[in-house]
């Protein structure tokens, strides 16, 4: 995979915005290229646009009503079951940040999201897999921001809105989710990729470098085998934060395309 340069990709008084698919929870002892390509993207970002902290939306994390992560030792959650043991052994460390959570906080109240704060909130698998090959010392801290249960595209792409502000402040906005995510297809082991993943992901990235924020919004009726790739949207959604938090004339850079389990697509974003 080429090296991407970061002059390309963001300004220097501005923090990019990244969505990462995560994939499944083996995404963290099985890297495949993804990982590799996100950690060498984090070493070339703190290397030239030092981060003071990471505000991340992870689908792990669903509240009736919209809540911000206010905890300065988040535990590693490891919120799922019937995988390796090695899996349960992972730790991510990283401190989270109260002064941070209170601008997020501040921010979402002000754009009328009426947030409330979760002290004991843990780092789900949505955050600190990814983030283990983004940043892999565990230093950056990180404050989670909840998915709504029943919020729509537009109502996250506000979310991510209400926040690009921190990126002047040296704050890298994050939605992790998947590219395409149908879990009844998940077992079976290495496939060849199934056609449909391609389609829908390759939908995407035209709609994204074209800039056509209505036809993203109408992804369920326009994208090709967009149920499918998606039978809820729960994993899709922190694209749409991603893309709020960005701006309208953001750039996708693309990290990572690779396909895992023939249906996951491990599509990885930088907008600038």
């Amino acid at each position: 995979m080429p090296t991407i340069q970061l002059s390309t990709m963001a300004k220097p008084s501005l923090a990019p915005v990244l969505f990462i698919s995560h994939g499944a929870p083996l995404f963290a002892v099985s890297p495949g290229t993804s990982g590799p390509a996100l950690t060498a993207y984090g070493k070339q970002l703190q290397a030239k646009h030092p981060l003071k902290g990471i505000v991340i939306l992870s689908p792990h994390w669903m509240t009736e009503r919209l809540a911000v992560m206010r905890n300065p030792k988040p535990k590693t959650y490891h919120d799922f079951g019937g995988f390796p043991p090695a899996l349960y052994e992972l730790q991510y460390p990283a401190p989270g940040d109260i002064e941070l959570s209170d601008r997020v906080q501040a921010l979402l109240t002000d754009a009328g999201l009426n947030p409330l704060q979760d002290p004991d909130r843990p780092l789900d698998h949505g955050v600190w897999v990814p983030l283990m090959h983004l940043f892999p010392k565990a230093e950056i801290p990180v404050v989670q921001v909840s998915l709504p249960v029943g919020w729509g595209p537009e109502q996250v792409l506000k979310l991510g809105e209400a926040l690009q502000a921190l990126r002047e402040q040296g704050i890298l906005l994050i939605g992790s989710g998947s590219m395409t995510h149908n879990l009844s297809e998940f077992f079976g082991g290495e496939r060849k990729p199934d056609p449909y993943v391609d389609a829908f992901s390759r939908w995407i990235e035209t709609t994204l470098t074209k800039g056509d924020t209505a036809a993203l919004l109408n992804y369920a009726e326009q994208a090709p085998s967009a149920k499918r790739a998606h039978p809820s949207d729960d994993h899709f959604l922190p694209l749409f934060f991603a893309v709020g938090a960005a701006g309208a004339n953001a750039t996708p850079h693309y990290l990572s395309r690779e396909v895992m389990y023939s249906m996951l697509a491990m599509d990885s974003i930088a907008f600038s």
